[in-house]
């Protein structure tokens, strides 16, 4: 299996970067990225979608070259370092391909089939005395009911019984005297269509007896008394009625999906052991993308695009993010570049139950590293189950907190104190400008992985040898 995709997936680069679709003279090759033709069509392809008319920042052709070299370098890069070969890859990969490539396995003639066996299934289990739409009264009956509890049931559904006969109107006692809630409220009306079998054998026995109109008698099941009312009854209607029904019914319960597996069964069963469900697979791939270039570029652009994520991930994010030796490097050789439009306060904002914690606060955070501010807190006041003091630390700046505000900027309105926290002081200090890069930590990430990035594509273009043919590179969407 895993020899198999890596083999789809090294065909599925080199179908694209080979140019098999056209003639090298309809398809000519615009440039070579580590040997690997690149055809115009692939060139175009991803000039075209990465310039739509929704993009804002539109490229030319020659400012998205350097783009695209630098894309596939990295794609290149990944699969030198085999990262197609790892199993999250091919997992996500492989569920991609599927999705694009299974639906084409579904034929009309195969999902009307499986229409045709759910509607004929479905028309046997109903059988001939068709469906009813009934609605009922229900008097109900304890199962540890008493002869007297039983009694007096039977007369208050036969006095239901005797006020219809005599002409009241079936839904207003229903709404009025059935125990059944959930029908009463519809005056009875039980809410669809029944076949056998739905319900109980007491309740069917007498309900199918009955025709479109007609009323039961009293009559009891295991929950208790009723009177039947059978609002309409039919027969299943015809396949091509409900059809379209059926259709999004078995739709939404993965109609398509299991017709494809159907589909796909049967040519691994037809191959006498010779191919398996990934071998079926991949040939639809083959045929499909040999006639259809943009699935064969959309296949490829995902394919490629899991495996730009992965070394960017490994080699340029996840490194530099974790490297504070180097973020700090890069802030010290930067800080210029890093300002504030106005100061900040970098520190705590500490609420305490009693006056004097807050110098008992302030005398223990002169003591300890900044670092350790919040776990020295905490340890030291709110060991117990009784908090003696709530703590914020941040980097604030105006508008963060209104108690940094007022006592740090010196904002004139006062915020009100907690009842349970009545007495709040803050330690720190206040900067004009960052001090330390985890002061502007997000930019610096970001702008250190920028740096990460480029040095990162530098040591690509030594590695990998780029030829670009520019007279081929001037007909891009002009042939």
């Amino acid at each position: 299996m895993m020899e198999t995709m890596r083999k789809f997936a090294l065909w599925c680069c080199s179908l694209c970067l080979t140019g098999v679709l056209y003639a090298q003279g309809n398809d000519p090759v615009v440039m070579k990225i580590n040997g690997n033709d690149v055809p115009r069509s692939e060139f175009e392809y991803n000039f075209n979608k990465n310039n739509g008319e929704n993009v804002v920042d539109k490229k030319t052709v020659d400012e998205y070259v350097d783009l695209f070299v630098n894309y596939k370098l990295k794609v290149e890069a990944a699969l030198d370092a085999r990262y197609d070969t790892l199993s999250s890859f091919k997992k996500e990969f492989g569920t991609y391909r599927d999705q694009q490539i299974r639906p084409y396995f579904v034929s009309v003639s195969a999902e009307e089939k499986e229409l045709k066996r759910y509607y004929d299934g479905m028309k046997a289990s109903i059988g001939p005395d068709g469906l009813i739409h009934p609605a009922h009264i229900m008097i109900l009956v304890a199962q540890k009911a008493t002869p007297e509890e039983q009694a007096k049931a039977k007369e208050r559904i036969d006095s239901i019984y005797t006020a219809l006969q005599q002409g009241a109107d079936f839904a207003t006692l229903a709404k009025q005297c059935s125990a059944d809630k959930g029908s009463a409220a519809r005056g009875g009306d039980l809410g669809g269509w029944f076949a056998k079998g739905q319900t109980m054998k007491e309740f069917e026995d007498v309900a199918f007896s009955l025709n479109k109109g007609e009323m039961s008698k009293p009559f009891q099941s295991p929950m208790g008394y009723h009177i039947v009312l059978m609002k309409d009854r039919k027969q299943l209607e015809s396949y091509e009625e409900l059809k379209p029904q059926l259709q999004r019914f078995l739709e939404s319960r993965g109609l398509k999906e299991r017709v494809a597996s159907m589909a796909i069964d049967s040519l691994v069963k037809g191959s006498a052991g010779k191919l398996t469900e990934e071998d079926v697979i991949e040939q639809k791939v083959r045929e499909l993308c040999a006639k259809d270039e943009s699935l064969k570029y959309l296949i490829q652009e995902y394919h490629d695009g899991l495996l730009l994520y992965e070394i960017s991930t490994r080699k340029v994010w996840d490194k530099a993010a974790k490297d504070t030796v180097g973020l700090e490097a890069y802030f010290k050789a930067h800080k210029s570049k890093y300002k504030w439009d106005e100061p900040r306060y970098r520190g705590v904002v500490y609420h305490c139950k009693d006056k004097g914690l807050v110098k008992d606060v302030r005398k223990l955070l002169k003591s300890v590293d900044e670092a350790q501010w919040i776990d020295t807190l905490r340890a030291s006041f709110n060991q117990d189950s009784v908090k003696q003091i709530r703590v914020e630390k941040n980097l604030f700046k105006k508008g963060d907190n209104a108690f940094v505000d007022h006592l740090v900027f010196k904002e004139k309105k006062e915020p009100k104190p907690s009842e349970y926290y009545p007495y709040t002081a803050v330690y720190g200090k206040k900067l004009r400008k960052p001090k330390d890069w985890t002061d502007v930590r997000g930019e610096v990430v970001s702008d250190y992985q920028a740096a990460c990035e480029a040095e990162f594509v530098h040591r690509l273009r030594e590695t990998y040898k780029v030829e670009i043919y520019k007279e081929v590179l001037n007909t891009v969407n002009k042939h």
